[in-house]
């Protein structure tokens, strides 16, 4: 009897020190399952629909699904390594501190790999390479500026708390900069509504906006004698996962370094493709 109870004992420490009582795996995902966090509200990144069409998946706590980019990215990562995909979603600012509180495993949501954001977390990636551009009504008269010099004096926005609205938009000279919006949808609002003349952005939001608001044009000042002026690290995206846990950064990195910049391009492609008009 004794034998017997010392075995189960033995048995019941092995699990508690496994997935068996929710401890962290050996990828650094609890129980399997990946629990990624993002907006659900950022086209053609991540959007929230009503049906689980094109592949959407449930929004924990929610009767809508969540489809996007970062969706088609996450089960990709999923599937590599596998686990299961549970996402939630959060406001753009609760999305670090989500990852920094363990709430979450990862944020997949178009962040942009900076070195401010990389002293509160570690990230995989990227998982894609964003161009900034600025996107205007087209029959405005910034319509045809070849330069962001060209921009100087217009009204503009652009999403809180991003590089193109901190960084981008300051370089244009004598810009009017309007109050950051919350989300990528009220900063298109802003434009389609008059309430400014430009928005700062990246080019997968851009074209993704073309689909909902086909009146609006894209302002690439790539090669022009005076563009943007942004780092690497500003226009690469990554996977946000806590400080320190490298297992899952590892994990996640051992499927994204398969892909070329060809690959993530087909895939935005195809989220731009199934985005809902009313993104």
């Amino acid at each position: 009897m004794k034998r017997i109870l010392t075995v189960m004992l033995a048995l019941a420490l092995m699990c508690a020190l496994t997935a068996c009582g929710g401890a962290k795996t050996s990828s650094g995902v609890e129980d399997g399952v990946l629990t990624v966090a993002m907006e659900c509200a950022y086209a053609p990144y991540n959007w929230a629909q009503a049906d689980d069409s094109n592949g959407a998946v449930p929004i924990k706590g929610s009767d809508l699904y969540a489809n996007g980019y970062d969706v088609m990215t996450a089960k990709a990562i999923c599937e590599a390594n596998g686990w299961e995909l549970e996402i939630v979603q959060l406001d753009w600012d609760s999305l670090i501190p989500a990852v920094q509180a363990g709430t979450v495993d990862a944020v997949i949501a178009g962040q942009s790999m900076t070195s401010e954001r990389m002293e509160s977390v570690d990230f995989a990636g990227p998982y894609l390479y964003a161009t900034i551009v600025c996107v205007t009504d087209s029959d405005s008269p910034f319509a045809s500026a070849k330069s962001i010099d060209d921009l100087a004096g217009g009204k503009c926005t652009s999403q809180s708390g991003t590089i193109w609205y901190d960084s981008c938009l300051p370089q244009i000279p004598g810009a009017e900069i309007l109050t950051p919006q919350e989300t990528a949808s009220a900063m298109l609002v802003a434009l389609a509504s008059g309430t400014v003349d430009f928005i700062c952005t990246d080019v997968p939001t851009a074209q993704g906006a073309l689909i909902a608001y086909p009146n609006f044009t894209i302002l690439d000042f790539s090669g022009s004698s005076h563009d943007f002026e942004v780092s690497e690290e500003e226009v690469n995206i990554g996977v946000s996962v806590r400080k320190g846990n490298t297992e899952l950064k590892d994990a996640i990195d051992s499927y994204l370094s398969t892909l070329t910049a060809a690959d993530f391009n087909e895939r935005m492609a195809q989220a731009i493709a199934v985005q809902p008009l009313s993104e």
